[in-house]
């Protein structure tokens, strides 16, 4: 049964919207995902749809799209309940006055970063994880004064994994609207829980980063909690996205410098090399210290590359250069890379044989039969053996020359802001496109590519994320030398361009960030896009479209709330999308 007829379409400017709306909720309202209970019917092994390219835009029931086994998607499910739980003691010892020990705040983080699409294809570490989870939350909840104001999930202890997991995942929640906000709200959190991961990992936390995560997920258990309650706790889980993007700006910044701009040389050169995916500065840092006087050369991949831009990293005469493109191409790039590949967080799609044994995983991310490396934070993980691996391998094939420009993050935005100003007061500039977000192997993202190469000359786009290998190797050229692709940077800054606009905002004297001339066409593709787009909502950023689907996890209704409170829009045309974001 299909349940169009619980929403009203409205009468958006684009009708192209409108289309897409409906085409989502017809898919969306199908009964093959209303759940009774855990799992609805035998031949379901498994529920999710917390990634853009889930099955069908409705959700993965066999296999993960992303290459996750029916037994690691239930675990992860079983994963972030018992998360949840622990979250539940830990917030409740909060209000008790009792403190909670950073440990536990970093143990819930890895949990949910574990469970981010591509993260982690290892059942025996998620397992193991559970485990800990279990043990830490039994012991916490021993110290709960008042056992009666906590959910059943709070004290529950569990020895049977697989039951107990096929019990309690997404479609557990019977209500369509509450588990579409309840998982929004998790998604976020996941997103945020990363960021602060990178910024633990730099010895930087925020106490109320972390209680807040634990309480939002302890919250996504209470059923008294209404639809308009979660509406409020999904921007309030926004406002802490902000936060948590701030602690990691400045986590990276204070470590490595602000970002300059920087060309990045994207060939190779001849000694044998080590190929860094990823997100995580400090597994960067690291392996470069240990790699000196090694004759083995650093690579960056996919989401590492900004990672140039930075001061810091420059003293590395081994710092070659950037090797390939966004993380999906990864099982072609892996290949000709011919070393060591080192992925310090998700983004890893399962790897062919022929380079398995090349695969390294640290931090939250994992895959059955690659090894992996870790350590406490703050302490020197040992890269030894993965360097000795690099030195018995030929160096990289050459896949592409040239140089690509980056470092466009807001601190040296701002040293530019007076040329800026003036662009955009001569008409030099009429538009900043922001264009950011992730990248994903569905041919329909070449809309992207094609967006950006029509865009009219006196436009120019901020990017972060993955999403700027659609784009960032066009000759798009400049305007009074600005070019016309800024590049901020990962994903996370994305706060970045939040401040960029803001800053003009001030220097424009605009009471409100919609009046600048900035329009908002992003692609998404996991959970760390979603804590950015929760940022921004929160931030009152208005009429951002979204793409090149909507998630499969809004129902309806919640869809509805987006598009009518924050103009939350689809992508239609490339024209037409031309016309409307840009012309008007």
């Amino acid at each position: 049964m299909l349940i169009s007829n619980k929403i009203t379409i409205l009468n958006y400017e684009n009708l192209n919207i409108n289309m897409l709306l409906l085409q989502h909720i017809n898919i969306v309202g199908n009964d093959k995902v209303s759940p009774v209970g855990g799992y609805k019917t035998m031949e379901n092994k498994m529920f999710c749809y917390q990634c853009q390219e889930t099955a069908r835009n409705t959700g993965c029931t066999i296999q993960g799209v992303c290459g996750k086994k029916a037994t690691t998607a239930i675990m992860q499910d079983l994963l972030i309940y018992v998360t949840k739980g622990l979250s539940a003691v830990t917030t409740q010892l909060r209000k008790e006055g009792k403190s909670v020990d950073q440990e536990v705040n970093h143990l819930v983080t890895v949990n949910l970063f574990t469970t981010i699409t591509n993260a982690n294809f290892d059942d025996d570490v998620i397992k193991g994880r559970i485990k800990k989870t279990l043990e830490v939350k039994k012991d916490l909840y021993a110290q709960v004064e008042d056992k009666d104001a906590l959910v059943k999930a709070a004290g529950e202890e569990i020895t049977d994994y697989d039951t107990r997991a096929k019990e309690v995942g997404v479609l557990a929640t019977e209500n369509e609207d509450i588990r579409s906000l309840r998982e929004l709200i998790t998604y976020g959190l996941k997103g945020l829980a990363a960021y602060s991961k990178h910024a633990n990992a730099l010895l930087k936390d925020n106490e109320e980063v972390d209680a807040f995560i634990q309480e939002a997920l302890a919250k996504t258990l209470d059923d008294s909690l209404t639809v308009d309650d979660l509406v409020a706790l999904t921007l309030e889980t926004g406002k802490y996205g902000v936060d948590g993007m701030a602690l990691l700006d400045e986590a990276n910044t204070s470590a490595y410098g602000h970002p300059e701009i920087t060309e990045v040389d994207i060939g190779v050169r001849k000694n044998p090399g080590i190929l860094v995916s990823g997100h995580d500065l400090k597994d960067l840092e690291m392996l470069l210290e240990q790699t000196q006087g090694t004759g083995v050369d650093v690579y960056t991949h996919s989401e590492m590359l900004p990672a140039h831009y930075y001061p810091f990293f420059k003293k590395y005469e081994n710092f070659a250069g950037n090797y390939g493109n966004a993380w999906w191409k990864q099982t072609e790039e892996f290949e000709s890379f011919n070393g060591p590949i080192l992925m310090t967080t998700n983004c890893v799609v399962p790897p062919r044989a022929s380079y398995k044994d090349r695969l390294w995983t640290t931090g939250a991310a994992g895959v059955d039969g690659c090894k992996h490396i870790d350590a406490p934070y703050g302490e020197t993980k040992d890269f030894s053996a993965l360097i000795e691996q690099a030195k018995s391998c030929e160096a990289p094939t050459e896949i592409e020359t040239g140089k690509i420009v980056g470092g466009f993050a807001h601190n040296q935005v701002f040293a530019l802001a007076d040329q800026v100003v003036e662009a955009v007061k001569s008409g030099a500039i009429r538009k900043f496109v922001v264009m950011a977000g992730c990248d994903g192997r569905q041919k329909s993202r070449n809309y992207y590519t094609e967006f950006a190469s029509k865009l009219p000359h006196d436009t120019v786009i901020l990017t972060a994320g993955c999403a700027k290998y659609k784009y960032n190797k066009l000759n798009l050229g400049d305007i009074n030398g600005i070019p016309r692709v800024l590049d901020a940077g990962q994903c996370n800054d994305s706060y970045s361009l939040a401040l960029i606009a803001l800053k003009l905002k001030e220097i424009f004297n605009l009471d409100d960030i919609n009046d600048l001339p900035i329009a908002f066409n992003i692609a998404w593709y996991e959970q760390k896009a979603v804590i950015v787009l929760l940022a921004l909502l929160y931030l009152g950023v208005k009429n951002i479209h979204l793409g090149p689907t909507l998630p499969a996890f809004l129902s309806p209704n919640v869809a509805n709330v987006l598009v009518e409170q924050f103009g939350i829009a689809g992508i239609g045309d490339v024209d037409d999308d031309l016309k409307l974001l840009v012309e008007a």
